[in-house]
């Protein structure tokens, strides 16, 4: 079995270091099980990486990097917001379209599943619930250290409003061998330096398609948690039961393999 753990200190190094683990004469078939990404900052990137990628995406036809990092965390949209209540509002108001306006989102967005999780009473906000959560242990003299979760839930559960249970992944609903939902569990951790940290489970990671939009997506939300609850964001590591460069990894190999300059 091919494998790696990885630790980085921003996006783009960690994405770059994940597929070069890949992309060795070893593993013809360029994937892993069981793989590891630890980043010290998810929201920070390195430009050259970026643009370079960028930049082979769109030759190649693939979604925007921040489309993809927006289906987990809408930062634009958060930051015209005063609040978390208004963030679930304003997203709830404009959900339905984007399911339409992309085949990849008839299923949900990630953060659809947060803030408008189909409850068998309607739309369950959790956001909230999570941000009100952390901010009441942050303030005790004794917070928990790991009671935030993005968890499984089973359809027929009942999810009360007051809930701090965040499905992304439906047991006896999301049954497809493919696509969407492919993180699985997202959890957060509180550390005795008030920084929140993160590790999220993919079942699958595709790295060209999706890795690098959702490690952005993930340390933006992280962030946004953090600031709501007056916390540091700290790490976020990813575990991937199955990672792979699906495509076009002769395009990615001149910034893969440091044949680009990077910023200091």
């Amino acid at each position: 079995m091919h494998t790696f753990t990885i630790a980085e200190k921003n996006t783009s190094l960690a994405w770059t270091a994940a597929c070069r683990a890949l992309d060795v004469a070893a593993n013809p078939r360029r994937d892993g099980f069981h793989t590891v990404v630890r980043i010290a900052d998810a929201t920070a990137e390195d430009p050259q990486v970026r643009a370079h990628f960028d930049r082979v995406r769109d030759e190649y036809g693939y979604e925007p990097i921040e489309t993809v990092a927006n289906t987990i965390f809408p930062s634009m949209l958060a930051a015209t917001c005063s609040s978390p209540e208004e963030l679930v509002r304003r997203y709830r108001e404009i959900y339905e379209r984007l399911k339409r306006m992309d085949r990849g989102n008839r299923g949900g967005t990630y953060f659809g599943r947060i803030v408008a999780y189909p409850g068998e009473g309607g739309p369950v906000n959790q956001l909230t619930a999570l941000i009100a959560r952390i901010r009441l242990q942050a303030s005790s003299s004794g917070p928990m250290s790991a009671a935030y979760e993005m968890d499984v839930a089973h359809p027929d559960d009942v999810v009360p409003e007051e809930t701090w249970s965040t499905p992304v992944h439906v047991a006896g609903k999301d049954n497809r061998y493919r696509g969407f939902p492919c993180l699985s569990h997202c959890s957060f951790q509180l550390d005795r330096d008030r920084t929140l940290h993160a590790v999220a489970l993919y079942r699958s990671h595709y790295m060209v398609a999706r890795a690098y939009g959702n490690y952005l997506g993930l340390g933006r939300l992280l962030a946004y948690l953090a600031q709501q609850a007056n916390l540091h964001p700290g790490s976020l590591t990813v575990v991937a039961g199955h990672a792979q460069i699906e495509n076009h990894v002769t395009a990615i190999r001149p910034v893969i393999q440091n044949q680009i300059q990077l910023s200091a």
